[in-house]
């Protein structure tokens, strides 16, 4: 079982542990979702930042589509069905399930600061998904909690715990204690979400500028969310300035 569970990622070259079938995973993200915007209310289509969150997020959905689409891998986008939401909610933090359902959260805001740096983060959020880390982080879960269960399985026996570790791996919810990206998938994340923002046409350059008011804003208090699953520290700026000169070539791209 874990041998046929590791697959070679086409995009970051990395063999991931994942259980469970892309399909299945956003087939589970479509109730997810729409159960969280039930609880959580979205901002109107009218309202200037939704519109600033959708603007921006179109632009980061061509630019994925155009990458897998110059790579000949658009079949890997196969069932996405893209939406982006703004939550009034005074939580740092953003999040991406499978196929492309996104929620940036008004406590954010205040740190991107401009359409530019919410680029970057909303990048960095899809990156994940479209590497399939959630799908790795609750496939992991998943062995501790069922031994290996098949999702539907699990889903059948348990299905509480199996949607909060649904909910857990996207950053929905600490009922099971957090399911922490490893460095692996930062730096994964870092690199495919410059790369996705600066074909969306935005400098990939704001990223810096970014992450150390990220830095800041736990201030050696309790961190934003979005850092508790999201380190930020001075290794991960040098390698984002390390990286910016591959970047910056997609960027001239437009």
């Amino acid at each position: 079982m874990l041998f046929t569970a590791c697959q070679k990622n086409a995009i970051t070259g990395r063999r991931s542990f994942s259980l469970i079938p892309e399909s299945e995973m956003i087939a589970m993200s479509l109730t997810q979702y729409n159960k969280f915007l039930e609880e959580h209310y979205p901002l109107p289509a009218y309202d200037k930042n939704t519109i600033l969150v959708k603007t921006v997020g179109l632009k980061i959905q061509r630019a994925v589509e155009k990458y897998y689409s110059d790579k000949g891998l658009s079949n890997q986008l196969s069932g996405f069905q893209w939406e982006f939401n703004l939550v009034k909610e005074n939580v740092v933090n953003a999040w991406c399930m499978p196929g492309g359902k996104v929620v940036v959260y008004t406590g954010l805001l205040p740190i991107t600061q401009d359409e530019s740096s919410l680029a970057i983060v909303m990048g960095h959020e899809i990156a994940h998904a479209i590497a399939g880390h959630g799908n790795e982080r609750m496939s992991q879960g998943m062995l501790v909690e069922f031994g290996g269960k098949v999702l539907s399985i699990a889903l059948q026996q348990k299905p509480a715990i199996t949607q909060e570790l649904f909910q857990q791996a996207y950053g929905l919810s600490t009922g099971l204690g957090i399911l922490k990206y490893s460095r692996n998938q930062e730096t994964e994340a870092d690199k495919m979400g410059l790369i996705f923002a600066a074909l969306g046409g935005y400098n990939p350059e704001v990223a810096i500028a970014f992450w150390e008011r990220m830095a800041k804003e736990g201030g050696g208090q309790k961190p934003p969310e979005m850092l508790s699953t999201h380190p930020s520290d001075d290794k991960r700026i040098l390698a984002l300035k390390a990286f910016m000169p591959e970047a910056k070539k997609y960027y001239k791209l437009n």
